[in-house]
Order: C-alpha cells, then sequence, then structure tokens
C-alpha cells in the first residue's frame, strides 16, 4: 500500500508544523509520509521537543526547512498550521487536498517557564485532536 503524502506548513517551521510532523509519523507513520516547512527556516523550539516528548513522541531529530525543499513534489495533502502561512502558501500542482488549520503560536507565550510549557501543550493537545479526527478518521 503506497503511503499518503502529508506536508505541514508554518511560518517558521519551529513548534506547530513540527508537532504536527511528529504526531502524524507516530500515529500512522506506516500509512502516512510525514513531512513539515515553512516560509523561512528557524529552529525547532526547546519547548516543543520538551512537550512532544512529555507524550512519547520524540521531534529532537528533526530539523527547520523551507518549503523550497518541497516545491514541485506530490502531496496528498497540505496543511497549514498558521494563518500567516496560509496568506503565503505557494500553491502545491500536485497537493491532493489543502487545508488550513488555525492554531495560535505558542511561541509567543510569555511568563516563566511552566507558562510558556502549558500553552505548547495546549497547542500540542489541539494539534493532536485535529490529525486523529481529520486525517487518520477519513483515512482509516
Amino acid at each position: 500500500m503506497k503511503k499518503k503524502r502529508a506536508l505541514f506548513v508554518c511560518t517558521h517551521n519551529s513548534a506547530r508544523s513540527q508537532m504536527a510532523e511528529g504526531f502524524l509519523r507516530h500515529l500512522a507513520g506506516e500509512r502516512f509520509e510525514a513531512m513539515s516547512a515553512g516560509t523561512e527556516a528557524t529552529e525547532v523550539r526547546p519547548e516543543a521537543v520538551e512537550v512532544m516528548r512529555e507524550v512519547g513522541v520524540d521531534i529532537s531529530r528533526q530539523e527547520s526547512k523551507t518549503l523550497e525543499r518541497y516545491l514541485g513534489e506530490p502531496f496528498d495533502y497540505v496543511i497549514t498550521v498558521c494563518d500567516q502561512a496560509n496568506e503565503a502558501c505557494p500553491v502545491f500542482p500536485g497537493a491532493g487536498k489543502r487545508l488550513h488549520w488555525s492554531f495560535p503560536d505558542p511561541s509567543a507565550a510569555r511568563g516563566g517557564e511552566e507558562e510558556r510549557l502549558a500553552v505548547f501543550r495546549e497547542v500540542r493537545d489541539r494539534i493532536r485532536e485535529r490529525i486523529e479526527r481529520e486525517l487518520l478518521a477519513s483515512e482509516g
């Protein structure tokens, strides 16, 4: 069986898209090939690595990448996970479905470490719920 290909896109490819990539690979790696990219590359946020580790998903080896790496490749799903990337996302002619899931930017969280991690956890849990409901249930 050929794996479905999913690309998660966010502005900096540092948190939301990285968590989505890690979750899809963890939950359905036998059915999906998961990738992520940004309109610009930065680095994977340590808070994202930490909150994913808490639920048994290791994203510590993932790297921030730009969209250029994937232009021209076919995807079954191209999913933007932030509003800014939704506006700036180029057209992927080979994309089967183009989805937009708007999640708040956990990197913008203020306060101490625990307050910031709480925001990352909330976004993490919302991402997992969307993947389970909209990708895994429909591709069941």
